[in-house]
């Protein structure tokens, strides 16, 4: 039944909040295979292309880093780390490029602040690659996997710009990671609106 029938609106709409309340963040490290298949790895890209997107810039980018990229990647990483920190041991260093390694399908988020209307400033761009991101969370959900948000100090890292092709405009935002939870994860204590709502004084 549609979800503009009547009849499935209570149904449509309480499917929806079971669905967003489900919602987990697991950890890359915690996420191993399967990923997502073709089929399903496609359901989740489209889900990003529904976002609100202001004069239709499409201001943002997924980059699909494939396992036969993974050691590159963790490369980029690991000098990341070493020309943040020279005293970093080998331990960390090693930990750092591991970390390319985790979760069967790893993505990474960009947004470019010089494409399309000027008009539309950096901020505006970023809230609809956030939604985009949020989209993709909640399908993988709806198909049974775990999937995080990663960011950190490596993604200014003109290694890993270089890697990724960015021009001048972009930035990269955060990876997705997508995989089977290895172990399920109690539920966390959601804010509540009164947490974040407020009425402006009349």
């Amino acid at each position: 039944m549609p979800p503009d029938s009547p009849a499935s609106e209570g149904e449509f709409s309480g499917l929806v909040a079971t669905l967003m309340h489900s919602r987990l963040t697991v950890l890359p490290k915690r996420l191993g295979a399967p990923g997502p298949d073709t089929r399903e790895l496609e359901a989740i890209l489209a889900s990003a292309g529904t976002a609100p997107d202001h004069g239709q810039l499409l201001p943002w980018r997924l980059i699909l880093v494939p396992q036969s990229a993974r050691a590159r990647l963790g490369e980029v990483f690991s000098t990341a780390l070493v020309e943040r920190d020279a005293t970093a041991t080998s331990q960390q260093v090693a930990q750092a490029r591991e970390k390319a390694h985790r979760a069967p399908c790893l993505l990474l988020m960009t947004v470019d602040e010089l494409c399309g209307d000027p008009q539309i400033d950096l901020m505006e761009r970023t809230v609809a690659a956030g939604c985009a991101l949020q989209n993709m969370l909640l399908m993988a959900t709806a198909l049974g996997f775990g999937s995080a948000l990663t960011s950190g100090k490596a993604l200014k890292s003109a290694h890993l710009r270089s890697l990724f092709g960015l021009n001048d405009g972009e930035h990269a935002v955060c990876f997705l990671s997508i995989g089977t939870a290895s172990a399920s994860k109690g539920h966390r204590l959601r804010p509540q609106p009164a947490d974040y709502v407020r009425t402006l004084p009349t």
